[in-house]
């Protein structure tokens, strides 16, 4: 499914990995652990197609995303550090909005149902800016129950996000790589995923 070989990053001066391969399968987690600075941000945006790699190469299905550009995508869903919602949109426009572009309709009803299962059924109508950060990181999350993608590529997953809303988060992700899907996901936070036991990579500072 999706393949790094022999990655190297550097950051103006600053080497942050080098060397770095694995294969990920259908089915298969991995956990990117390390200190702030050590790359993790950098290696999720290599390996959905955002930032190139120093040296190395990052393939889906034995094909190098660079050549399968846009193609690529539609197997991805990312989720970044920050919640990439649009402040002038409600929590309902910012996930029918965010799902059309990445191609998938969502109707007003599919849309207000994905928010009561995230817990933003009483917010559908407030605006994102006036969201605290946990229900701006759950309306982020929220992309993971409306794609039909392959891999997901998590930062931060659980960051500002109560127990009750990190235990369902953790099970949208349990389910999805026990489905046949793919999760690489860097995280400060334990995942306590029950169904499947993440492979982990650990990034020096």
């Amino acid at each position: 499914m999706l393949e790094a070989r022999s990655l190297e990053c550097v950051r103006g001066r600053r080497q942050l990995f080098t060397d770095l391969s694995f294969l990920l399968r259908a089915g298969d987690c991995l956990e990117l652990r390390g200190a702030n600075g050590s790359g993790k941000t950098s290696l999720l945006r290599i390996l959905c197609g955002l930032l190139p790699p120093t040296s190395g190469s990052v393939l889906w299905n034995g094909e190098p995303i660079k050549s399968l550009r846009e193609a690529y995508h539609q197997f991805v869903t990312y989720v970044g550090h920050r919640p990439a919602v649009k402040d002038e949109l409600t929590a309902l426009e910012n996930l029918r909005v965010s799902s059309a572009l990445s191609g998938f309709v969502l109707s007003r009803e599919q849309a207000r149902d994905v928010l009561a299962r995230m817990s933003l059924a009483d917010v559908e109508d407030v605006y994102a800016r006036c969201l605290s950060e946990g229900q701006r990181r759950r309306l982020a999350l929220a992309r993971l129950m409306v794609g039909r993608t392959s891999l997901w590529v998590l930062d931060e997953v659980l960051t500002s996000l109560d127990e009750v809303a990190a235990r369902s988060v953790t099970k949208l992700i349990d389910d999805h790589v026990a489905s046949g899907g793919a999760a690489v996901i860097a995280t400060h936070r334990e995942l306590k995923l029950q169904i499947v036991s993440p492979r982990r990579i650990e990034l020096a500072a």
